[in-house]
């Protein structure tokens, strides 16, 4: 439903955000108050709120955060609701409706305690990032924000058991919050955990001990990445080299052949300036054909190579005829050992080169042919012109 009151207060709301930019706040932004008053909309839907319940959710909503624009320093919510009676009072409102959006606003404050449903409600929607699919990222803006406000460093391992713990001993007031919410917020918090996990059982080892044994290992997968992303940008610009050539000398062919097909009988002297032209742009299109021209593999490797980690199931023309439980076998085997895996990986970048390496010198045997042939038949053509006007 659309309320004239909500409209105006959401209006009110943009306008603050609008005056007042805080640079210091990262999480608590317009953006955050805007999904609050989308969870706070669809719950008051769920719970079919008459209109003057809706209208209190929803005002609260659009107020609960502005306080922030006054009063940075974690002690908002007296002057959200502050800001939220002036507007009601300038908009005419009943004390009744007053005293409500004012109840919701000051519920959100930590640790929560609402009093009846619609404070439930706007509680529930204050923290419904909780269960939302883009809780990490919320997270790490709402760290950025506190470390700003309060001039300090919170490092990844407190900050990670800080909102365990949270999660932990949070539940949604309202049936309908959790029924819409707990689901995604059990599995941020298993993600939470096994993160934390990952780092409580990860053997204890000098800073600098444990730099040195992750560089190399970065290095090595930016040395494979940058090397395979060069062999594909080389492969791409030979065979669009080797488009034109044939793109070009087949019009050439063409306007050739549809144009001095019948002068050659009246004038049988162009006969050797075009033969030597035609077979310059034959021969082009023949050598650019080869560059670009796809190699066909077996496409099968074996166990036993695969046991000797000579295989190389990285590219698709080693494996394409093989069954789908063997190339998974082998697939299993090269990610469980990293010298099979880096060996396959400098195995594919070899004979990428190798094909690289045979697509450029056909290539330039192309280009070469065409430039010497090129500037032979339009001499021949000059010489011949030159004796016809004579």
């Amino acid at each position: 439903m659309t309320d004239p009151l909500v409209s105006k207060a959401e209006a009110h709301v943009l306008r603050l955000y609008d005056e007042h930019p805080t640079p210091s706040l990262a999480y608590h932004t317009l953006t955050h108050t805007q999904e609050v008053v989308q969870a706070a909309e669809a719950l008051s839907h769920q719970y079919q709120l008459n209109e003057m319940q809706y209208r209190t959710v929803l005002v609260a909503a659009w107020f609960h955060d502005a306080g922030y624009l006054f009063s940075p320093k974690m002690q908002h919510e007296e002057k959200s609701a502050e800001l939220a009676t002036a507007f009601l009072h300038s908009e005419g409102q009943s004390a009744e409706l007053i005293a409500q959006v004012e109840g919701c606003i000051l519920a959100t404050r930590m640790p929560q305690k609402p009093h009846n449903l619609l404070e439930e409600i706007i509680c529930d929607a204050d923290l419904s990032h909780l269960g939302s699919v883009d809780y990490k990222d919320k997270t790490k803006l709402l760290r950025k924000e506190i470390e700003a406000m309060k001039g300090i460093q919170i490092s990844g391992n407190l900050w990670r058991m800080g909102n365990i713990e949270f999660i932990q001993s949070h539940q949604y007031f309202t049936p309908m919050a959790r029924k819409m919410f707990d689901a995604t917020k059990a599995e941020n918090l298993r993600r939470l955990l096994d993160k934390q996990a990952e780092k409580t059982d990860a053997p204890t080892q000098p800073l600098v001990a444990e730099k040195k044994k992750k560089d190399p290992e970065r290095g090595i997968e930016t040395m494979f990445r940058t090397t395979s992303t060069n062999h594909l940008r080389l492969s791409e610009i030979a065979d669009s080299k080797a488009n034109i050539m044939i793109s070009v000398n087949s019009i050439m062919v063409s306007v050739v052949v549809s144009v001095l097909s019948h002068r050659l009988e009246n004038h049988p002297q162009l006969i050797p300036p075009t033969a030597i032209f035609l077979l310059t742009a034959v021969l082009t299109i023949i050598f650019a054909v080869l560059a670009t021209r796809p190699n066909i593999t077996r496409g099968t490797v074996s166990m036993d190579d695969i046991r000797q980690k000579k295989a190389n199931l990285l590219f698709f023309g080693n494996f394409y005829n093989m069954t789908l439980e063997d190339y998974e076998r082998g697939i299993d085997a090269m990610m469980k050992d990293s010298e099979f895996l880096y060996g396959s990986m400098t195995r594919d970048i070899y004979h990428l080169g190798v094909v690289l390496g045979k697509k450029y010198k056909l290539l330039r045997i192309a280009y070469n042919i065409f430039m010497f042939g090129f500037v032979v038949s339009i001499l021949s053509y000059l010489i011949v012109f030159t004796f016809l006007e004579d």
